[in-house]
């Protein structure tokens, strides 16, 4: 195996192979192109991070670098670490995968409007696959100044007092009959959790999660506090539209009181000793939190989609479709907030993957698709 700075050379060098034109363009002109001022990245191989890389500037206003310290908001990725939660309170025995949801809640109820329900009670399984029948695919955030809603106020009834900026969350269809991806089951998910442990949720992945995989530069803390902003990336790449008015300075970030579905700020390096503890307790290697079934359901789909309890299945990227035979070698998920993007995989065996996270709203073709092949490349994994 050649090392890391070999590695890295060969993945900011143009590419030969490939036809498309991000293939021939260094590193440097991939992020100028798609509008990326900070990029993160670490590769773990063979079930150790073999080496973690930060190209750019953290605050295009001050000129600050960016280095493999410098935390980004995780959005989506948010959710597996999650999930990691939950089924540790349901190995716990606090409660069980297919109880009803209204019977965890404590401080909110889940309603619909057509006695869907009645029928099909939602349960944390259906929550986690995605398959609940819940509404609300994402969240856009607050400015850092807005005035934040709480939990429940997110999930609904919404009225003219209530500062959240989405729809409330229901179910919408009859439970367990189709995959859709729904950030508002997930915020169901963390009310439930916290409810059940009466704590705030926050403290709960702190305890369950964070500290015991030593993610020391990770936390579930929206807003950000003061004292972790001086090593934060700022929102990055084109976040206002054609034509939008952007008078007033751009906010170096956005807020998600939603933390269950988007509200981790991280590091790749934190995220590799997550992405290297999943897979050593599939192996049963390692339980520092979940024993390996429980491990194993968080890459099994749970449902009726590709959405296993906490993980997406299939190809290492979202854009390139599974060969045939492969549609369960990886496991992994994405994130998209407010000015930053991240991409999240690993493998089923082997002990390989790699994490990616950017600034910049556009940034999808160089973390999804581009950077992917290089280090598939550069590796020689298939």
């Amino acid at each position: 195996m050649a090392q890391p700075a070999e590695l890295i050379a060969r993945i900011e060098a143009p590419r030969a192979a490939g036809s498309r034109d991000d293939a021939g363009k260094s590193l440097a002109q991939l992020m100028e192109k798609h509008g990326i001022s900070a990029l993160s990245v670490a590769v773990v191989d063979d079930y150790r991070l073999h080496w973690a890389r930060a190209w750019g500037v953290a605050d295009e206003s001050t000129g600050a670098p960016a280095d493999t310290d410098t935390l980004f908001q995780a959005a989506s990725i948010s959710k597996p670490v999650s999930a990691m939660a939950v089924l540790r309170a349901v190995q716990d025995g606090l409660f069980d995968l297919d109880d009803d949801i209204n019977s965890i809640l404590r401080s909110w109820r889940l309603e619909d409007d057509a006695e869907l329900l009645a029928e099909t009670p939602v349960t944390p399984r259906m929550l986690l696959s995605m398959t609940a029948g819940t509404t609300v695919s994402g969240f856009p955030g607050y400015k850092p100044d807005a005035e934040l809603p709480t939990v429940a106020e997110v999930l609904g009834p919404k009225d003219e007092e209530t500062p959240a900026n989405t729809d409330p969350v229901v179910v919408g269809w009859q439970p367990g009959t189709r995959y859709q991806y729904s950030g508002g089951g997930s915020t169901i998910l963390q009310l439930a959790l916290s409810d059940a442990m009466a704590k705030p949720f926050e403290e709960i992945l702190q305890e369950t999660v964070l500290d015991p995989l030593g993610m020391t530069r990770s936390c579930f803390c929206q807003p950000l506090p003061p004292a972790l902003h001086g090593n934060a990336a700022r929102a990055g790449g084109w976040v206002t539209k054609p034509g939008e008015d952007d008078a007033e300075p751009r906010a170096p970030w956005h807020v998600y009181p939603e933390l269950y579905a988007a509200g981790l700020w991280t590091t790749p390096s934190d995220l590799a000793k997550f992405l290297i503890e999943v897979q050593f307790s599939l192996e049963g290697r390692s339980n520092r939190i979940l024993k390996t079934g429980f491990t194993r359901k968080m890459v099994t789909p749970g449902g009726v989609g590709h959405y296993a309890l906490g993980f997406t299945t299939g190809a290492d990227t979202p854009h390139r479709p599974a060969p045939p035979g492969e549609a369960d070698r990886f496991f992994g998920h994405t994130g998209g907030n407010w000015g930053f993007r991240g991409n999240f995989v690993g493998s089923l065996e082997g002990g390989n993957g790699y994490v990616i996270l950017a600034t910049g709203s556009v940034a999808n073709p160089v973390i999804f698709v581009e950077l992917p092949a290089r280090i598939r490349a550069a590796y020689g994994w298939k």
